[in-house]
């Protein structure tokens, strides 16, 4: 398996250590996402800085910056096809393409974000 370069590059999050998701990889992990009962959402982040993960405003264990994104749209309650999740991630990186946009798994009986992993990067990163 290819791994991404351990140097030199930032890390986001789950997945962060493998090379870019192709559209079909991409299509797999939602289509998993929807078989487990866990709800897709697409989040995004226009600001470089912090659309990583970092500590600048308290060094406390478990307190980090830069973990909440902005929702694109309300989660896809309901959505039963992986596709349509692709076609709201195309459009978001459509309208906001200097964005990093991300996929989570929400679950809703126990109110929480399950996964999330990096779905579009703008160009260069």
């Amino acid at each position: 398996m290819k791994v991404w370069p351990t140097e030199g590059k930032k890390k986001f999050e789950t997945l962060s250590y493998l090379p870019p998701l192709t559209r079909e990889q991409l299509l797999k992990e939602v289509e998993f996402l929807i078989r487990t009962n866990l709800i897709p959402c697409i989040e995004f982040e226009l600001d470089y800085k912090d659309a990583f993960a970092h500590r600048e405003n308290n060094r406390s264990p478990d307190y980090y910056d830069g973990r909440y994104w902005s929702m694109w749209r309300l989660p896809m309650f309901g959505c039963t096809d992986p596709v349509q999740v692709l076609k709201e991630l195309d459009e978001a990186g459509l309208e906001r393409p200097s964005a990093f946009a991300r996929i989570i798994g929400f679950d809703n009986v126990r109110q929480v974000q399950v996964i999330s992993f990096i779905a579009h990067r703008p160009e260069g990163y």
